[in-house]
């Protein structure tokens, strides 16, 4: 048997993305990917179909990028799915169509998720999403806590931004109950750990790797303090048409490169 039919019959990859695997270190891979899944509506516009046709296509891409996630071991992948921005610069006919389809992907994936060991969780300001939302996002997480494999998180009415204000008030309430602000500050306890501690991820290590698809050279206010040293990987497909093998092929691009963290390189 070839060394790809091996992983394949491992991982339960198909053939091609077992092709790209074989070349990976599989020792080396990201502990945490990050995705910004972008090219929705240019997808559907260039098959003339309304925008909401290109959020529902995007739906295999992101089953397949996470089952192809989980079944190489990636510990944590983070889609951003649903952005601050969102809500105030989309028409509330696609906004309540992707609240209506976030739910119909919960319902259906629940099953495929525990199937694969996968433990799902969000991040963001989910409690200002309507109500049966919430309902059915508290639903799919307690019916996938149990699981041990990699760790799914969707980023919902998430921003960047919106989480450091956010965690900036958690400190300073904190701080309220235990000696006030300046007690904080005069025990120079106002560092980066102390703001990490109270962002949205303080359980997820920061992203080795952040991708993002439709070739938009942008971050788009996505985890912005905790992507300082991750490495970024833009590729030209539409969300829609991104697929596992899509995700290998990003790894297998991280793979190449020499991390630094603001040290010198290798000589």
């Amino acid at each position: 048997m070839s060394q790809t039919a091996k992983h394949a019959m491992t991982t339960g990859l198909d053939r091609k993305e077992a092709e790209i695997y074989a070349r990976l270190d599989a020792k080396h891979l990201p502990r945490h990917i990050a995705i910004i899944m972008d090219g929705n509506g240019r997808w559907a516009k260039t098959r003339h179909l309304p925008r909401i046709a290109g959020h529902r296509s995007g739906v295999e891409a992101v089953r397949s990028t996470v089952e192809t996630a989980a079944r190489i071991d990636i510990p944590s992948l983070t889609l951003y799915a649903f952005s601050v921005e969102n809500w105030k610069r989309r028409p509330k006919t696609e906004t309540s169509f992707l609240m209506r389809l976030l739910v119909k992907y919960l319902e259906m994936e629940v099953e495929t998720l525990n199937k694969n060991n996968i433990r799902l969780q969000y991040i963001g300001r989910v409690w200002e999403l309507p109500d049966d939302v919430q309902k059915k996002m508290k639903w799919a997480e307690d019916a996938t806590s149990h699981n041990s494999g990699m760790v799914l998180t969707l980023a919902l009415n998430y921003g960047a931004r919106s989480e450091l204000a956010d965690a900036f008030r958690s400190i300073v309430q904190q701080a309220s109950k235990n000696g006030g602000l300046a007690h904080l500050l005069e025990k120079d306890a106002m560092d980066e750990e102390t703001i990490s501690k109270h962002l949205y991820t303080s359980h997820l290590p920061d992203p080795d790797l952040v991708i993002r698809t439709s070739g938009e050279m942008r971050l788009s206010n996505f985890l912005l303090w905790q992507v300082a040293y991750s490495e970024i990987y833009v590729t030209e497909t539409l969300w829609p048409d991104f697929r596992g093998r899509h995700l290998l092929e990003a790894i297998a691009d991280y793979q190449k490169r020499e991390r630094r963290y603001g040290g010198i390189g290798k000589a």
